[in-house]
């Protein structure tokens, strides 16, 4: 493959501090100087951007009309992570702006989930179903000034399915053909795609952020997750075009006045803050007092003042993704299935649900919502059972031999588990409080280990380590369901560790059967086995909850996400 390559140096950069600039008037940022000094990658990349801004300000007036202007500011607990890195995405907020705001995929989907144009202007799937071809807007630049072809996807493709990059969700790539013949580049704006027949082939078109091949092309695959270009210099093509990054504070982007007038032109807003703010009363208290416009991920508790406060409204999305318990089947407390089946009987999930969530969620049974097509609503589920616990502890092995209240193993060896989970979120903290106090009842000593979220993202998702008994965590599924990253192989996804074969084939036959009709008996399947096995306590699926500031027009949170419309969010001048 060939294309518009530079060779750039990748050096690791002190974090850029804050930009700011007057907001309304069209006035621009003041330059990215700090990115100037900071080394030659990034400063030879932001030059380029500065450059590009410049010019394309001048060819693109600022439009006419009040709708113009203002800075919004999202609030969230956590950074986001690799940043605008669309190889190593992990978080969803993360993805959101890699989606939404300064990078683009070349679908996205519609309220109804149909697939609709967005870098690419259409497609065909081929009769067989093994071919795809994309054909790409020509309208579309990097935010350098360079313009977004059919080089840039192929790159994208071949350095995600590449094993060195460690693409976190590898499972996608499944279906495709090996190596670089899985791509062609018909022309510079029509690619095509080469595959085993499989469901919902749009699905990873729609989730992974297309990358620059004139700017990464040359970083071997294995250096991507540490380059600066991620969260010291990312240059996007999306709406919005980054300015600065603070380190565990803050994300500041500008609109992109060079946006295609075909996929709605300028933003409205002249910027887009995303605060970190770990703590979740204080977002609260932020949101409340006007410094924060959208504060995502509201807690159950907390709805009720922000419906009864006259300046903000409560949004209420359905609910896609699933608290659980990922038991570390590589442990030897946990090898046995019994022990992981009594876990779950052990845990009150309903009252849980009850006291935690406020009527905002719904029992969880497996990873797929109740709502999904393939939910098996016949699934025998793991009721509140501690007498049953009980049973199931003994039969594997596990009494209080010393009458301490803690079980032992015939070595003598107690039946202590720690559950690792994000300090930030004062709902998972209170969950894993609650599972201390059930599981003493049945002679289990689980220890609560809140850890700052990169912590505790290294220590569940390094295969070499996997430091932990039990990790607290929440799933959100893409709209296609695969749980191949999850429960076979080892890639970063795989918290549990679980080898069985049968879930192994159900997987890979799923993966193939595009009928509804005949996937249906193979979901009930292995939903049954994943039943069987529990290396998971399914929790909930909670509500999003979002708060939302009376001066932030235009915001359509639903189940996509909360930025699936920020390029429409608009700031009424008398409101800036």
């Amino acid at each position: 493959m060939t294309g518009t390559l530079r060779t750039l140096v990748a050096v690791l950069l002190p974090t850029l501090p804050l930009a700011l600039y007057a907001c309304g008037d069209g006035t621009p940022p003041a330059p990215r100087s700090e990115a100037m000094e900071a080394g030659p990658f990034c400063e030879a990349a932001m030059t380029r951007v500065n450059d590009f801004m410049a010019s394309a300000r001048a060819a693109n007036p600022l439009p006419d009309g009040e709708g113009y202007g203002g800075t919004a500011v999202v609030g969230g607990i956590t950074e986001l992570l690799s940043g605008m890195d669309a190889f190593h995405a992990v978080d969803v907020n993360q993805r959101q702006h890699q989606q939404y705001v300064n990078l683009m995929t070349l679908v996205q989907a519609d309220e109804e989930l149909e697939m609709r144009p967005w870098l690419a202007e259409s497609w065909e799937l081929s009769a067989d179903g093994t071919e795809l071809t994309f054909h790409l807007r020509d309208d579309v630049l990097w935010h350098d000034g360079e313009r977004t072809d059919a080089y840039d996807v192929a790159f994208t493709y071949l350095r995600a399915s590449d094993t060195g990059t460690a693409y976190p969700n590898p499972g996608a790539f499944g279906p495709y053909v090996e190596g670089d013949e899985a791509i062609e580049i018909v022309d510079s704006f029509t690619v095509r795609l080469r595959f085993e027949p499989h469901a919902e082939v749009l699905e990873l078109w729609r989730v992974l952020g297309i990358m620059p091949e004139h700017l990464l092309a040359d970083v071997p695959a294995a250096e991507l997750a540490e380059h600066p270009f991620a969260t010291r210099c990312p240059v996007g093509n999306g709406p919005f075009v980054f300015l600065s990054h603070r380190q565990d504070e803050s994300w500041t982007f500008e609109a992109n006045p060079a946006f295609p007038e075909g996929l709605g032109g300028r933003p409205y807003l002249d910027r887009l803050v995303y605060r970190v703010v770990p703590e979740q009363t204080t977002l609260l208290t932020e949101l409340l007092a006007g410094n924060v416009d959208l504060y995502a991920n509201v807690r159950p508790d907390q709805a009720g003042v922000v419906q009864e406060n006259d300046g903000a409204e409560l949004r209420v999305t359905e609910a896609r993704g699933f608290t659980f318990v990922a038991w570390n089947t590589r442990r030897p407390e946990l090898e046995d299935a019994r022990v992981r089946r009594a876990l779950t009987m052990a845990v009150d999930r309903e009252a849980v649900v009850g006291a935690l969530l406020q009527g905002y969620g719904t029992l969880a049974r497996s990873g797929l919502p109740p709502f999904h097509w393939a939910f098996d609503e016949d699934l025998p589920g793991l009721d509140y059972d501690p007498a049953g616990a009980r049973t199931l502890l003994d039969q594997a092995g596990w009494a209080d031999r010393d009458g301490d209240g803690v079980r032992e193993n015939q070595d003598g060896s107690p039946l202590q588990l720690d559950l690792i989970f994000n300090a930030a979120d004062q709902l998972r903290r209170a969950l894993a409080e609650l599972m201390q106090a059930q599981l003493r009842e049945v002679g289990v000593d689980l220890t609560p280990v809140p850890l700052e979220g990169g912590a505790m993202r290294a220590r569940a998702t390094d295969p070499g380590s996997r430091d932990f008994d039990g990790l607290l965590l929440e799933w959100i599924h893409d709209f296609k369901v695969d749980e191949t990253d999850l429960f076979s192989g080892d890639g970063p996804f795989a918290f549990a560790g679980l080898q069985d074969p049968e879930v192994d084939a159900l997987l890979a036959e799923l993966q193939t059967e595009v009928d509804r009709d005949g996937a249906r008996p193979l979901w009930s399947a292995y939903q049954s086995r994943i039943n069987e096995l529990q290396p998971f306590t399914y929790l909930f699926f909670a509500q999003r909850l979002a708060g939302v500031s009376d001066r932030l027009q235009g915001v359509e949170a639903d189940f996509r996400g909360f930025w699936v419309n920020v390029k429409d969010w608009r700031i009424a001048p008398s409101g800036r």
